[in-house]
């Protein structure tokens, strides 16, 4: 088993900050120092990026913040060859067999590069902007109904669906995907983990401590058993890698200085009021406090003060954050989902600092461990 690297696009904004300043915030000053405009050129430049450093895929958020994912990653393919876009969507908005056959079109449209990451959604104030009053175990059992039917729907023939969400009468994609795009699903809750273990192909966590993730990729492993299938794991984090340690957590910590007392207090009140058990668990490694924000060798719960969602860094110079990949890997995580602030430039430290690294070690295919020295003529 290899390590599998992806990216992340920032369809909501980007800048040199962990505070939430989002581009299309109500009220946003567009002009605001930092803070880059998710437009398609500057999109384009991270996808190209990400391609060209050996990133297998990057990921696309969902949510009234940001911009639709199917659209903006559809355009992305056009500037792109082997990239592919694993894309957020919330099952429940969309009849599922509608969203099959998009699934089918964008297959065909991108010749293959479409992923699936399935967001059930764990913050009903973000839920009723879309319409959808459901509380947080009946989403997850809609979404259960609703990728049954997506994958009934691609077999490619009639398929009827009776269940307490969705009535579906001899659904179909006359021309299915192919490949079928592998379903990305996350979620902590006692509700989630039984959905993960009949859909999932890869169970997506953020990034908790090696011990913590363990017990999930357990809880997760033997659920899937009991169903008679295999799930393969993959974690969420950020990353901050230097040629040096000090380089690193200096960085980290200039992060930190964009912090006052009240930002962190604001964002930490907002988070408390997720349903989401994965955002509770990602508040509890700090607890909001800048005091022990460092919770394992190299692994860094600072961006969780303000952010809500993926909360944790890998922090340390090139080699110390290939430790901790294969930490990771040992324990059986395949596929690692990567963001940085800004996420230009964080995709070339690590591109050029880790991913050799990893090469190094035999963790990555297709890269080589160097490169010729080319020695100028003097021309």
């Amino acid at each position: 088993m290899t390590v599998r690297l992806h990216w992340f696009l920032p369809t909501g904004g980007d800048g040199r900050t962990l505070v939430d300043r989002h581009a299309y915030a109500p009220g946003q000053d567009r002009q605001l120092r930092g803070v880059r405009a998710p437009d398609i050129e500057y999109l384009a430049q991270i996808a190209k990026a990400a391609e060209q450093l050996g990133f297998e895929a990057v990921l696309t958020p969902t949510g009234t913040w940001c911009e639709d994912a199917w659209l903006t990653t559809v355009a992305l393919a056009q500037h792109t060859e082997r990239l592919k876009f694993l894309v957020a969507f919330r099952p429940g908005l969309i009849s599922p067999t509608l969203a099959a056959q998009m699934a089918a079109t964008y297959q065909r449209v991108t010749r293959g590069r479409l992923l699936l990451n399935v967001v059930t959604g764990g913050d009903s104030a973000e839920q009723r902007r879309f319409g959808d009053r459901l509380d947080h175990d009946q989403r997850y059992a809609r979404t259960d109904e609703f990728l049954s039917v997506v994958r009934g729907v691609w077999r490619g023939e009639p398929y009827d669906f009776h269940g307490s969400h969705y009535q579906v009468d001899g659904g179909l994609t006359a021309l299915p995907p192919d490949p079928l795009p592998q379903l990305f699903f996350g979620g902590s809750s006692p509700a989630a983990g039984p959905v993960a273990a009949r859909h999932a192909d890869v169970y997506l966590t953020w990034g908790e401590p090696p011990a913590q993730v363990k017990e999930k990729i357990d809880w997760i492993r033997s659920l899937a058993e009991r169903e008679g299938r295999e799930v393969r794991f993959g974690v969420r984090l950020h990353t901050i890698s230097r040629d040096s340690s000090a380089e690193a957590w200096a960085t980290a910590n200039r992060l930190l200085d964009d912090l006052d007392a009240d930002t962190v207090a604001a964002a930490q009140t907002a988070l408390g009021r997720s349903e989401s058990v994965g955002q509770q668990r990602m508040l509890a490694l700090h607890g909001g406090s800048r005091a022990e924000l460092e919770i394992h060798p190299g692994l860094w719960a600072g961006v969780g003060l303000v952010r809500g969602g993926a909360g944790t860094a890998m922090v340390g110079s090139h080699s110390e954050v290939a430790d901790l990949i294969e930490e990771y890997h040992a324990l059986g995580v395949e596929h690692f989902v990567l963001s940085g602030y800004p996420h230009l430039e964080e995709a070339y430290w690590f591109g050029e600092g880790v991913i050799p690294e990893l090469a190094a070690r035999g963790l990555v295919e297709g890269r080589t461990t160097g490169a010729p020295i080319l020695v100028g003529s003097g021309r």
